[in-house]
């Protein structure tokens, strides 16, 4: 069985399957509609816009010319109403059969595929109450009632492509991930081949290619170092803020930048293999999965739809010969069961309550993708957060500033940020930040070493600074005595970066620099591990820093040192132990942790990838909205299932009352009032589910804080 890309369902691989091959990958698809969704994604997404704009625009006069009939009196008659009749007939066609055409199609691809699902429903239904209200319009007496239904199928109609617009403007969102996420690769590579370097297409990068990397380039592919030595921001891939340092025999990752020295590598994944290659990749199988609720109303719908239909043929057969009432009457019960069956209230089942949810969470700071986002929100029992930038503030800060001489510690961060000032590495940037912070100014070295993997030798006045690490000392041959060792590695075992800086040939103090917790952090871990929720931190930094980070906010459970891949792994691996995942993040490499989580959560300042792959977005940056947006979710989940039973239950509830059921009590002429029925029903499953709906409103996120 293959699975549809743009709905999710599962398709059998038959020869007369509908299917499509795109970069030497072979796709197999429902219907034709999602076919061309597939290929032609925003000319469909334009197409739909554009005929729910028409629809809305036909449906006004269509309502307009019907109320007067259904309140018979207190409106009055503009026209009269068969003229009315040929109106709404003129307006509801085009809705019916150029709006509607893509249900035709379903229920066209539906009947080769030998399946139904909601398709059939509504072009059944929709055609019935169409050809019924047609007839009454131009065979005047052929039936027993006059009242016509073309709004019926047209409000039904254009409600269900509004949440299908709805559907389409998430899955366009999901698309321009991937497609920032194809954007960090550079476009050219620069190859060595018999020491000429040419320029060439990435996509003509082979393995085993000998690339050349400047200062301030994209690496190309993935790789390994043969000459020479760099630091790489690799923040785009990792999340990590802090460039790591290269050197020969070490491996590079694609698309991430080369900060400072020169860099040949050996290419060894390309093309699909490479590791951007395959967070595109998770993030797009991650993201056509079929939530467990979808699944539900497509079971409902396959065996809902055939049972309708079979009810509806047997009353017409029933009738007319055995209770022998004549053949418009017994065609006038064939299409009452199928339009009372119809359940109108589906349309806007889903978007009212979520309308609310959206709302409510808005008001709070939290962005609701949709229902198939939620649904699983009440049953989540693990929270699995990244580090940098979604615990932390996801950049470097001075964080300790340790006189060891008697300078002074504001002389010494002033001497110290005005040599970091000839630097741009984001520790270096990090001193400076703060010098300024204190209202030192900080001047432009008369000199500038950067000494690769080490630290930095600067002159300023009559000043030499040396800063960096102890290996970096002892080649200046300075001493680095006991107690300050044992500072440093106080400082180190909390995670932090420790620098020495030495002024005139003698060590003079200690600058240490980490990535600050933010401030709401520790609170709402506490929140969620109260609630009985199985926190967990992932990160791709190393196990020391990770850890004294955890052990400050109160997390047990810690996994560093993983990449984009591993953090996707471990989710499954969590979700196979039988976890119901949460994911939070905020980078490119948690995008398909976030994808394949259960619940994605997207951190409101991280990237736009991330932001696109959560299915919820936190823009206060506030993590005890996780909470806040879990509890939301539930309630706004709750109301999109009672919406849809609703939207069920008056209809299916009056199937038997269209077959028929009080003919003994009312006589033939309850068939005359059977149609009117269904538009109460329609109304009333409407306000319903509206009035359900808005109880969302008295959500109160302050009663969910510590």
């Amino acid at each position: 069985m293959a699975k549809d890309p743009i709905c999710g369902m599962f398709v059998e691989e038959k020869n007369n399957s509908i299917r499509h091959k795109s970069a030497e990958k072979e796709y197999y698809f429902c219907s034709t509609q999602c076919l061309s969704d597939f290929t032609q994604p925003e000319k469909e997404l334009h197409k739909l816009k554009r005929q729910v704009i028409i629809s809305i625009i036909l449906i006004i006069p269509i309502t307009l010319l019907t109320l007067p009939h259904m309140l018979s009196g207190p409106i009055p008659d503009i026209l009269s109403m068969h003229t009315a009749n040929y109106v709404m007939f003129a307006l509801a066609t085009p809705i019916q059969f150029w709006i509607g055409k893509r249900f035709y199609i379903g229920l066209w691809d539906g009947i080769k595929s030998k399946s139904s699902n909601m398709d059939t429903l509504i072009a059944l239904g929709t055609t019935a109450a169409y050809l019924y209200s047609t007839v009454v319009t131009f065979g005047h007496g052929f039936f027993p009632v006059d009242a016509v239904y073309f709004e019926t199928a047209s409000i039904i109609i254009t409600l269900v492509l509004v949440g299908r617009l709805m559907e389409s403007k998430t899955k366009e969102k999901a698309s321009s991930a991937v497609r920032k996420l194809l954007d960090l690769q550079p476009r050219k590579a620069t190859i060595l081949r018999d020491n000429v370097e040419t320029e060439i297409p990435v996509e003509q990068v082979q393995k085993g290619d000998m690339l050349v990397i400047r200062p301030g380039e994209r690496i190309p592919t993935d790789g390994i170092v043969v000459e020479g030595m760099s630091s790489l921001d690799e923040s785009a891939i990792t999340g990590e803020s802090i460039p790591v340092d290269k050197s020969v025999g070490d491996q590079i990752i694609g698309s991430t930048i080369n900060k400072s020295g020169l860099l040949k590598i050996k290419a060894t994944k390309v093309g699909q293999d490479t590791v951007l290659s395959q967070i595109v990749n998770l993030v797009e199988e991650a993201k056509t999965g079929k939530t467990k609720m979808q699944k539900t109303v497509d079971q409902v719908a396959k065996y809902f739809v055939p049972v309708v239909i079979f009810i509806a043929i047997l009353t017409g057969f029933v009738w007319y010969f055995i209770g022998g009432i004549g053949f418009d009457y017994a065609l006038l019960a064939f299409v009452s069961v199928i339009i009372i069956a119809c359940p109108c209230a589906l349309g806007i089942a889903t978007p009212a309550a979520l309308m609310m949810g959206s709302g409510k969470g808005a008001e709070n700071g939290i962005l609701f993708k949709g229902g198939e986002y939620l649904e699983i929100a009440k049953k989540i029992n693990t929270i699995v957060f990244d580090k940098t930038g979604t615990i932390t503030e996801g950049r470097p800060s001075v964080t300790d500033i340790i006189d060891l001489s008697d300078i002074g510690q504001t002389e010494l961060l002033r001497l110290v940020a005005i040599a970091e000032a000839g630097s741009e590495h984001p520790l270096s940037q990090a001193v400076v930040k703060k010098a300024k912070e204190r209202g030192l100014i900080v001047q432009t070295p008369d000199s500038f070493e950067a000494i690769l993997g080490h630290g930095l030798r600067a002159t300023y006045s009559d000043h030499t600074i040396i800063i960096g690490n102890r290996s970096l000392m002892e080649q200046n041959s300075i001493i680095v005595p006991k107690n300050v060792d044992n500072i440093m590695q106080k400082l180190e075992l909390d995670g932090k970066t420790v620098t020495l800086a030495s002024i005139d040939g003698y060590l003079s103090g200690i600058i240490a620099i980490s990535d600050t917790i933010k401030d709401t952090t520790k609170e709402a871990i506490k929140i969620l591990k109260k609630k009985g929720l199985d926190v967990i931190m992932l990160t791709g930094d190393n196990e020391r820093p990770a850890n004294a980070i955890a052990t400050k906010i109160g997390i047990k459970n810690v996994i560093s040192q993983v990449l984009p891949d591993q953090k996707e792994q471990i989710i499954v691996r969590l979700q196979s132990e039988g976890k119901i995942v949460a994911m939070v993040g905020d980078g490119i490499n948690d995008a398909p942790a976030l994808a394949r989580a259960d619940l994605g959560i997207a951190i409101g300042s991280g990237t736009d990838v991330a932001k696109e792959t959560g299915g919820i977005i936190l823009i206060k940056n506030d993590l005890r909205d996780v909470f806040i947006a879990i509890e939301l979710g539930k309630k706004t989940v709750s109301k999109i299932k009672q919406n849809l039973f609703w939207s069920f239950a008056y209809n299916t509830g009056l199937i038997p009352i269209a077959a028929g059921a009080f003919v003994s009590v009312f006589g033939l002429g309850m068939f005359t009032w059977l149609p009117m029925l269904a538009g109460v029903a329609m109304a009333v499953s409407s306000l319903t589910v509206i009035g359900n709906s808005l109880l969302l409103g008295r959500f109160n996120p302050k009663s969910y804080r510590t």
